[in-house]
């Protein structure tokens, strides 16, 4: 593969582990603000969501530096996926478990996205790349079901 080939593919990877990084910040901050233990399977599940994107980010870290690159460190740069997931904290001063998950949501909207635009990137990927980003945007769209499921269940119920 070409060297312009291998930065285009590393830029594209750094931006899927830039969104990565706003989910972990989003769900830690979301499942560390909810106190109250009735919502615990709701904190459980913003955990593993926090958990999935640090596989997520490893793995395409590692196809960062497989591809001679450096893996970013960093948010998205635009930070408005950030900014959303912030808005978590003023959500919990009420106590309103049912407006974090529509934030998470839309969080993952976002997730989900950045993942599309990776994936319509027309060139030849390298050995496995591709099958990697398919499957963490699966598995994102899985995550993005169940929280809106939540969502659906809580809005009803409480």
């Amino acid at each position: 593969m070409k060297t312009n080939e291998n930065e285009r593919v590393t830029s594209i990877l750094n931006d899927l582990i830039r969104t990565n990084l706003d989910r972990i910040k989003g769900y830690q901050k979301a499942a560390d603000e909810i106190k109250d233990t009735t919502d615990f399977e709701v904190k459980s599940l913003f955990s593993k969501m926090a958990e999935d994107s640090r596989s997520y980010k490893s793995s395409l870290a590692d196809a960062v530096v497989r591809l001679g690159g450096t893996p970013a460190k960093d948010t998205t740069a635009a930070g408005d996926v950030y900014r959303a997931w912030m808005d978590v904290k003023s959500t919990f001063s009420t106590d309103d478990v049912l407006a974090a998950l529509q934030l998470c949501e839309f969080g993952e909207d976002r997730a989900l996205e950045s993942y599309k635009d990776a994936l319509s990137e027309n060139f030849e990927w390298p050995v496995g790349v591709r099958t990697l980003v398919e499957s963490q945007r699966s598995s994102i769209k899985q995550s993005h079901d169940k929280i809106k499921n939540y969502r659906d269940q809580y809005a009803h119920t409480h």
